[in-house]
């Protein structure tokens, strides 16, 4: 076990948001952004931007880290741009004020069909069904998430019909 993978995971987090320089074995370098680092394993997730908007991820094995040198801190527009870089594409265009709006008319709509719906979380961004299932913006049929497929695939099937009726 390596010094990198002795680290607790509060010590990897110091690490997320900011621009490093990874020294691997074989003198293997990765330069990048950190996005995160596996608990697990202490593998590294960095991401580097190209040209035209576009990204490049790379993972660098925990096992295979000798030394983790920190370039660059990140700023609010880099964590910004570092968060959205998974975000589905639908939950990009939408507004704080927007996402807000539908997931008001869409708890509405369900209170109005007799679905038991709560917020959730701290800042109450996630709908709860029947408290089986939960809906994340842009809260859509992809953002429906429940152990039980067949509430699930129902609940799914509920949104899609709403969301074709709104437009």
């Amino acid at each position: 076990m390596n010094d990198w993978q002795r680290k607790s995971p509060l010590d990897w987090e110091t690490y997320v948001n900011k621009m490093v320089k990874v020294a691997a074995i074989e003198k293997h370098e990765y330069e990048g952004w950190v996005l995160t680092v596996d608990p697990v394993s202490a593998s590294v997730v960095l991401a580097t931007f190209l040209e035209n908007e576009k990204v490049s991820i790379s993972v660098v094995l925990g096992h295979a880290i000798q030394e983790v040198e920190i370039l660059k801190e990140g700023d609010d527009e880099m964590k910004q741009r570092l968060s959205c870089i998974f975000a589905p594409e639908e939950s990009k265009a939408y507004s704080p004020e927007e996402e807000e709006k539908r997931k008001n008319a869409l708890k509405t709509w369900l209170e109005t069909n007799h679905i038991p719906v709560t917020e959730q979380g701290e800042s109450g961004r996630t709908l709860c069904v029947a408290g089986v299932l939960t809906i994340d913006p842009p809260y859509g049929p992809e953002e429906c998430s429940s152990s039980n497929e067949i509430i699930l695939s129902r609940v799914q099937g509920l949104i899609q019909g709403y969301l074709e009726k709104q437009q």
